[in-house]
């Protein structure tokens, strides 16, 4: 009796044993299938693709500023007009470098990170600004570069005219900030660019600001050079996805400027769009050849995305002087996709979102490709992943 018991136990075991281990089987193999689907929206442009294509999804954007890009209150009021806009693909967020880097090397992409993952959850895209200049005395760099090596790393500017402190740039013709600049964009490529919901990553505009203490002209030139090389760079890391450069001003560096972004494969874009402003529409005479910026959208469509941006104060006049009209949303819209060409246009959500939303669901908007907007992709790109 006491072998059949023996007997009889063994057998148990060897049973549960296979059952236990056909379970583990079963468990790990349910768990390889999650991670493979979970993963596999991030190695879809290495596995189904050209290795160079780029991901393109024109159309209109919103722009969220400031704290708000962190609240949860109002994130859930913009998810909820992004899923019942069409024509809204996504939001750009702006980030100051210093919110990036805590430390030198010790990066902090977690809100970026979480609003990736809300906005991929509902189908909408994600562009993300760095801002290396400031309006408001925030300090845009981090503090460990605020040392001699760095040349404590930004600047004091003043408004045009005015010889008080309204914010501050970084000194981008120090090769250290340069390269300092370089290592923040590479981390964020090797985070972002193959996440097929990670649409693009832009610079701040070109004009530097009126500095309180006079810049060098060899300060100035290297400046400028240096955010060129930037931005070569930048499309290194992001292969697969557009790198953007604000443009705005200073007129005499444009026609070279604009012409390098185009060579590098860098979207155009502008800080604002003002529909009779004279700095940024003016055209070329026999006693200046400096013609502002918008002429350079014309000249360089459908070679380069062209992705004007709609602040705030765009809404309220016509001029960026305040001497012009108050515009229609529309009018805005027309300009940026008729004489802009605009592939993208990025709206600040303010207090005239509900005018923008409004114009948007029009029918003109709501049921064409890409809002409206010119959905063909750039000559500078070797194709397009829709």
């Amino acid at each position: 009796m006491k072998n059949n018991y023996q007997l009889l136990a063994t057998h148990s075991i060897t049973f549960a044993a296979n059952l236990l281990k056909k379970q583990a089987n079963f468990l790990l193999a349910a768990l390889i299938l999650i991670i493979s689907i979970v993963l596999s929206p991030l190695n879809a442009i290495a596995a189904t693709t050209d290795p160079t294509a780029v991901k393109w999804h024109p159309g209109h954007y919103y722009i969220i500023k400031g704290s708000s890009k962190n609240n949860a209150a109002y994130l859930a009021q913009v998810y909820s007009e992004l899923e019942a806009t069409p024509a809204l693909q996504g939001m750009m967020i702006r980030y100051f470098w210093s919110d990036l880097e805590k430390s030198k090397g010790v990066y902090d992409f977690s809100s970026i990170d979480k609003r990736l993952a809300e906005l991929s959850s509902r189908g909408k895209r994600l562009v993300i600004q760095v801002q290396t200049k400031s309006f408001n005395k925030r300090q845009v760099v981090p503090s460990y570069m605020k040392t001699a090596e760095y040349e404590g790393g930004e600047f004091d500017i003043s408004n045009y005219g005015n010889t008080v402190v309204s914010g501050r740039n970084i000194k981008l013709w120090n090769l250290q900030v340069q390269n300092r600049l370089i290592a923040l964009f590479e981390a964020l490529g090797e985070r972002y660019n193959s996440h097929p919901y990670f649409e693009g990553i832009s610079m701040i505009e070109t004009a530097m600001g009126q500095a309180i203490e006079p810049l060098s002209k060899a300060q100035v030139a290297a400046f400028y050079s240096n955010k060129l090389k930037v931005q070569q760079q930048m499309r290194l890391f992001f292969p697969n996805t557009m790198t953007i450069q604000e443009v705005n001003f200073p007129r005499p560096i444009l026609a070279s400027f604009v012409g390098s972004l185009k060579d590098i494969g860098t979207a155009l874009s502008s800080p604002d769009t003002f529909l009779d402003d004279k700095g940024l529409s003016f055209k070329a005479t026999k006693h200046d050849s400096n013609q502002g910026i918008y002429n350079y959208y014309s000249d360089f469509a459908g070679m380069i995305p062209m992705v004007p941006t709609v602040m705030s104060k765009n809404y309220k006049n016509s001029n960026g002087d305040g001497t012009g009209y108050v515009p229609t949303v529309y009018q805005i819209l027309a300009f940026a996709r008729d004489t802009l060409h605009a592939n993208y246009i990025f709206w600040t959500r303010e207090k005239h979102y509900a005018q923008v939303l409004e114009v948007l669901n029009w029918k003109k908007q709501k049921n064409a490709p890409a809002g409206g907007l010119n959905p063909a992709c750039p000559t500078a790109y070797t194709s397009c992943m829709n």
